[in-house]
């Protein structure tokens, strides 16, 4: 049996296809300490992705996509995320 990656690692290769030029993972996992979805082992993340694939779409949308690249990671290893998805050329992108 394989040890799993890093959970950070493992969302960073699932966003990959989402092509982003941007990538930014911050783990906030150590700032919720005594929460309870930190109780069970799954983290906290905070992510600043920029993509074509975002391009035309709306907050929800992007949302969207992003959560069916990360899939079965949320609920799970993953407790918590906060996006941030842009598209090339939006301020802050």
């Amino acid at each position: 049996m394989s040890a799993r990656p890093p959970v950070a690692d493992e969302l960073r290769e699932r966003l990959s296809v989402l092509a982003p030029t941007r990538l930014e993972l911050t783990d906030d996992s150590a700032l919720h300490a005594g929460h309870p979805g930190a109780a069970g082992g799954g983290g906290h993340f905070r992510i600043a992705i920029t993509s074509m694939s975002f391009s035309g779409r709306n907050r929800l949308e992007r949302h969207r996509l992003v959560y069916a690249a990360v899939g079965d990671l949320v609920p799970g290893r993953v407790h918590a995320l906060a996006i941030d998805a842009r598209a090339p050329g939006e301020p802050g992108a």
